[in-house]
C-alpha cells in the first residue's frame, strides 16, 4: 500500500523531479484535464463534479498518508494538489492551447502567491490543507481565466 500511495502522491514520481516539482505535478495535472475530465465537462458540469469530488476527498486521504510516509508536512514530493488544482482550473474553460497555457500560469501563480484562503488551508498540516489551497488556487485561477476569456 505504502508504494501506492507514494507512486499516487507523487503524480506517477514527478514529484521527484529536482527542480519546481509542483509544475510538474501541475503539468500533469493540465494533461490529465485535458484528456479524462474536459470530455466529462464538455459532457455535464454536474458529471464533472460527481467523478472530481470523490476523488478530491480521496486525494486528501491520500496526501495525508504520504505526509506520514515522507515525515515532512505538504513534503514538495506530493503533487497530487497541484494535479487537483491544475483540472479546477481548467473546468469549464475551452482546451486550446492559448487558453492551456494561460491557465497553467494562472494556477501557477497563484499556488506560489496563496492568497486567502488558500494561505489558511496551507497552514493546515494535514491532508484536506495540503490538496485545498491548491484547490482555492485553482478556483481563483478559473475565475481569471474565464473573465480573460469574456474580456477579449
Amino acid at each position: 500500500m505504502r508504494g501506492l500511495i507514494i507512486f499516487i502522491a507523487t503524480g506517477g514520481y514527478a514529484g521527484y523531479f529536482p527542480i519546481a516539482s509542483g509544475t510538474a505535478g501541475a503539468a500533469i495535472g493540465l494533461v490529465l484535464g485535458w484528456l479524462f475530465f474536459a470530455p466529462l465537462w464538455r459532457h455535464s458540469a454536474t458529471t464533472f463534479i460527481l467523478v472530481f469530488a470523490p476523488l478530491f476527498i480521496a486525494g486528501c486521504f491520500i496526501a495525508g498518508a504520504a505526509e506520514k510516509i515522507f515525515a515532512e508536512s505538504d513534503s514538495s514530493y506530493i503533487v497530487l494538489d497541484e494535479i487537483f488544482g491544475m483540472i479546477a482550473t481548467m473546468f469549464l474553460n475551452p482546451t486550446t492551447f492559448l487558453s492551456l497555457t494561460v491557465g497553467f500560469l494562472l494556477f501557477r501563480l497563484f499556488d506560489i502567491i496563496k492568497p486567502w484562503p488558500a494561505s489558511r488551508f496551507d497552514r493546515m498540516h494535514n491532508g484536506f490543507g495540503v490538496m485545498l489551497d491548491d484547490l482555492a488556487s485553482g478556483v481563483y485561477a478559473n475565475l481569471v481565466l474565464q473573465t480573460l476569456r469574456r474580456v477579449f
